[in-house]
């Protein structure tokens, strides 16, 4: 229900307003809704995969997949810093996380393989590739990153669609999501003193992520070699 202001503020607006409203709030949401069904075509291709891979194969690389959809207010408040134009084009063009997609996987191998799975697929575009495993952030951050276009099918055609893949061990994870919290808690002014055991603790879970990829290796052999490395399309 409208409060009174609102509804006297609301029987001010003329029709021919109220109409604009009702078409770009319209817009918007076919706008958000191709980003959700682009983000739901990703998860559907690494749900095969891990579906195959727990039946044909005696090993699974892929732990577990999870997603989020940017809400609108992150989006507006992402144009605003990066000062992009107000307009759906300007924000499909420099705004490529709206959807989110995260891999977790035992080893480290295990991202690149995945990764390389993934991108394989004739309709899966590579736009940009960040390898925070290979050059991990100065915080001690990891984590293989990849912008992927996929294609979605409306009535209306063929839409591509920018997905942010996430891809990051167990141990990686569990980090990322600590420093999330502690960052969080302290409204991002975290203290020295914790953000020095923050990079400490990114060291102690590459330590542990290298010495349990030695163990699995000597349990079940090397991966299999890389077909080649991911190609990025700009």
């Amino acid at each position: 229900m409208l409060t009174d202001r609102a509804q006297r503020t609301l029987d001010t607006i003329d029709g021919r307003t109220l109409d604009e409203m009702r078409a770009l709030r319209d817009e918007t949401e076919r706008f958000m809704q191709r980003y959700k069904f682009g983000m739901d075509e990703v998860i559907t291709k690494l749900s095969i995969l891990r579906e195959e891979f727990s039946q044909a194969h005696a090993y699974n690389p892929i732990e577990h997949i999870s997603s989020r959809l940017k809400s609108l207010d992150s989006v507006v408040d992402k144009m605003r810093r990066k000062g992009i134009e107000p307009s759906f084009d300007a924000i499909r063009a420099t705004i490529t996380d709206i959807a989110g997609v995260r891999v977790t996987c035992s080893f480290v191998s295990d991202a690149y393989r995945i990764a390389e799975l993934l991108t394989a697929q004739e309709d899966v575009r590579v736009i940009k590739v960040k390898d925070y495993i290979a050059e991990p952030k100065a915080n001690g951050y990891q984590s293989l990153h990849l912008i992927v276009e996929v294609p979605v099918f409306l009535s209306t055609g063929a839409h591509p669609v920018a997905v942010e893949v996430q891809i990051r061990t167990i141990a990686m994870d569990f980090w990322a999501s600590l420093e999330h919290k502690i960052y969080y808690k302290f409204d991002r002014r975290v203290p020295d003193e914790l953000l020095d055991q923050l990079t400490d603790a990114a060291r102690t879970a590459a330590e542990l992520d290298a010495r349990m990829e030695r163990l699995h290796r000597e349990v079940h052999g090397p991966p299999p070699p890389p077909r080649g490395a991911i190609s990025t399309e700009v």
